[in-house]
């Protein structure tokens, strides 16, 4: 898509050919139910309808809008863009995927470093104080890992247990 920008709209200023651009690759986007033609047709339409009433973004396009190298321009950056977002569309179960992967090694690494990494003074005093609440007796906590682990077990199998009753009135 971007080689092709290189080529198209030869005539017309950055500017003039940035707005363009991005307002043909929005209108894509927006529509992937439409074909190339629908969409080319429906952006000349609109365009004539803005011109017509002088309040169109691109007043530029009213000298060029029935010159044929603009049209076959259009409707090759259109079909470009088309293409661009039909790959991008095939290639998001493998972004997942990869996502999906990167985000269970950054979990993996995470517990590796935590587990040679001493408990902290919180997670050391918050199980003491879990340990005194619910009567059990302390272990000896090596890492952060370890003393996150028993935390949580000592919470989920507590929580099981107590349960708050509600007066009803």
């Amino acid at each position: 898509m971007y080689e092709i920008k290189k080529q198209i709209y030869l005539d017309l200023t950055k500017n003039q050919k940035s707005a363009l651009c991005n307002f043909l690759r929005a209108l894509v986007k927006k529509s992937p139910e439409l074909s190339v033609d629908e969409i080319f047709e429906k952006f000349i339409e609109d365009e004539r309808y803005y011109l017509e009433i002088n309040a169109s973004r691109f007043e530029f396009l009213a000298d060029i809008i029935d010159d044929e190298k603009f049209i076959a321009d259009t409707k090759l950056f259109l079909k470009e863009c088309r293409k661009y977002y039909d790959y991008k569309k095939k290639q998001e179960p493998i972004i997942q995927a990869n996502k999906e992967f990167e985000k269970k090694k950054r979990k993996f690494l995470q517990e590796v470093k935590m587990s040679k990494e001493l408990p902290t003074k919180k997670q050391l005093y918050y199980y003491e104080k879990l340990c005194k609440k619910y009567n059990l007796e302390k272990k000896e906590l090596a890492s952060k890992l370890d003393a996150r682990n028993e935390i949580d077990r000592i919470i989920t199998e507590h929580a099981s247990n107590a349960h708050i009753e509600i007066p009803e009135e």
